[in-house]
């Protein structure tokens, strides 16, 4: 089940975008085919902009109700490799963090998945790949949510409405764990992964079934 740009921001103070590159023509780009690709959805994000890690994370303490995804490069200013990431994981456990970058090496790829972040988007990659990810759906064929699934390893899953919907094998897990009772830690502790990176995985399945809770979620699987 596809969820529109409209159904999601329903749940949310604001749909916000957080772009954090030190280049001002990326930046520049990304704010204005996000606003036309929106615009022509009949929706507006707000786009916010960062060329530090720094700048980023005084922006993003200042405006987390509203933004809704963080896009975040590897090599910054003041950050180089995962440090801007774990930078933010640590202090906003709870934000959605999709590195963008112009490296596709999947190594790197798997370690910011490890390190927390949502998903890996290439800077080559298509626009409406990009805006899948903002609706909080990533595109299976671009972006690993967590370490262990792959592209292409899915499970549909149906609702106690009949809908079917179409999880990765880690979202499928992560279910599993919540359908059993288990907290946050214990997900992480069963998993491998770390707490941010389950609670990240938590708030995609709350988007894809359109639900505000856990306890929502689990009575629309029951």
């Amino acid at each position: 089940m596809n969820m529109s740009l409209q159904s999601v921001v329903s749940q949310l103070p604001k749909a916000g975008l957080l772009v954090v590159d030190d280049h001002d023509l990326v930046r520049l780009g990304l704010r204005t085919m996000v606003a036309a690709q929106a615009s022509a959805s009949g929706f507006a994000v707000q786009v916010y902009e960062a060329r530090t890690v720094q700048a980023a994370l005084v922006l993003y303490q200042s405006h987390q109700l509203e933004i809704h995804l963080v896009l975040l490069d590897l090599h910054l200013p003041d950050a180089h490799g995962m440090s801007g990431l774990n930078a933010f994981v640590s202090r906003f456990p709870d934000a959605r963090v999709v590195i963008l970058s112009a490296d596709s090496d999947p190594a790197l790829r798997q370690e910011a998945l490890n390190c927390g972040a949502l998903a890996f988007h290439s800077k080559a990659a298509e626009l409406p790949d990009l805006m899948t990810l903002i609706r909080g759906k990533p595109n299976l064929g671009l972006a690993v949510n967590a370490a262990g699934a792959e592209a292409g390893q899915t499970r549909l899953v149906r609702t106690a409405a009949g809908a079917d919907i179409e999880l990765t094998a880690r979202q499928a897990e992560v279910i599993d764990c919540l359908l059993a009772g288990q907290s946050n830690r214990e997900i992480a502790e069963a998993t491998g992964l770390s707490e941010g990176t389950i609670k990240n995985l938590v708030s995609t399945l709350l988007l894809l079934f359109g639900v505000r809770s856990r306890a929502q979620l689990i009575s629309q699987l029951r």
